[in-house]
């Protein structure tokens, strides 16, 4: 195996002139770069990259920590980061805190040293149980404001997003929504819960709007419509607090014998890509997940050049609404 050493021999320098040629440090001349580059190249010379990791401290690689890996929100949220970050050469390296706010300081500990800065959307959307252990690295969270407005973030405007889909509901014709809500102490599911109650109050003067549990998970949708199925609550439109549940509760309705677009209107959030080859095609929010992950990814590539980032240089994305046929309607 070619060493750093075989490199600087042929090129006639020392080793430390050789290594800080091939990192890209400026204190080398053009020609004395363009040397050490032309032996490197002629002896096929491939940087071995812990001991340039130690040379340089640095990893090229950034942590990216989930409550989960599994599903299409999270796997888009990764697109986005694998999109920006392969781009610039960097490579990436995932963590799942099991959306445990216990374990999420572990998996950020377990990073420490292998990374050069941390993408982190922590459990049930709050950051208050991490910063202490991210303050000494740049870290830009995901769909969860810091606390103390130290950290940038990048989140979704989950309650402008639930006011567009329950006010379509409404013009779709619905006057007894259903919410199948997210987890309970999730911030994103308190905001769509609060945007889709506030619309109900001032649209159908509705003060309590009948809320169904969920957990974003797909059990939650099969388990409301049986619910549904078998009580007695009017309902001629339900809004599921992701789109994996309102996927599943249609897959219950439509077993039952509803027609889903006609007899009962459905929609969700996020729009992952699964909304739009369901059949009838799901009516959702477009929250643009991979555009997530990819902004996250912009703003870390800006820290780890240098640049001091706090909370006011932070993106919210406006959400917009993907029509389809699960709320076609009785216009």
């Amino acid at each position: 195996m070619v060493t750093i050493r075989d490199v600087a021999k042929a090129a006639g320098v020392s080793v430390a002139t050789a290594s800080r040629a091939l990192n890209g440090l400026s204190v080398v001349t053009a020609k004395t770069r363009e040397k050490i580059e032309a032996a490197a190249e002629e002896l096929h010379y491939v940087p071995h990259s812990g001991a340039r990791s130690l040379t340089r401290r640095k990893t090229d690689t950034i942590g990216v920590i989930l409550p989960d890996l599994f599903g299409e929100f999270f796997s888009e949220i990764i697109r986005g980061i694998d999109i920006v970050t392969h781009g610039a050469g960097k490579n990436l390296l995932l963590g799942n805190m099991h959306g445990s706010a216990d374990e999420t300081g572990l998996a950020i500990r377990a990073m420490r040293g292998r990374v050069d800065g941390l993408l982190v959307m922590p459990p049930n959307s709050r950051a208050d149980n991490i910063q202490g252990v991210t303050r000494d690295i740049p870290t830009v969270l995901i769909n969860a404001p810091a606390g103390d407005g130290s950290t940038p973030y990048v989140a979704v405007d989950n309650y402008a997003g639930a006011r567009l889909v329950t006010e379509h509901l409404i013009d779709r014709g619905a006057s007894s929504i259903v919410h199948i809500a997210g987890p309970s102490g999730n911030r994103d599911a308190r905001e769509r819960q609060r945007g889709f109650s506030d619309v109900l109050l001032e649209r159908l003067g509705e003060s309590s709007p009948f809320i169904m549990p969920g957990d974003f998970r797909e059990d939650a949708g099969r388990k409301a419509a049986q619910l549904l199925l078998n009580g007695d609550i009017p309902f001629d439109a339900v809004f599921a607090g992701n789109d994996i549940m309102a996927v599943d509760f249609m897959a219950e309705m439509r077993a039952s014998g509803r027609e889903i677009g006609r007899d009962l209107l459905v929609a969700g959030f996020d729009d992952i890509p699964l909304a739009r080859y369901v059949s009838p095609g799901l009516t959702t929010v477009h929250s643009d997940i991979t555009r997530l992950g990819s902004t996250a990814a912009l703003i870390m590539l800006r820290m780890m050049k240098g640049e001091q980032l706090g909370q006011d240089d932070s993106l919210v994305i406006a959400p917009t609404l993907a029509v389809r046929g699960s709320t076609v309607g009785c216009e």
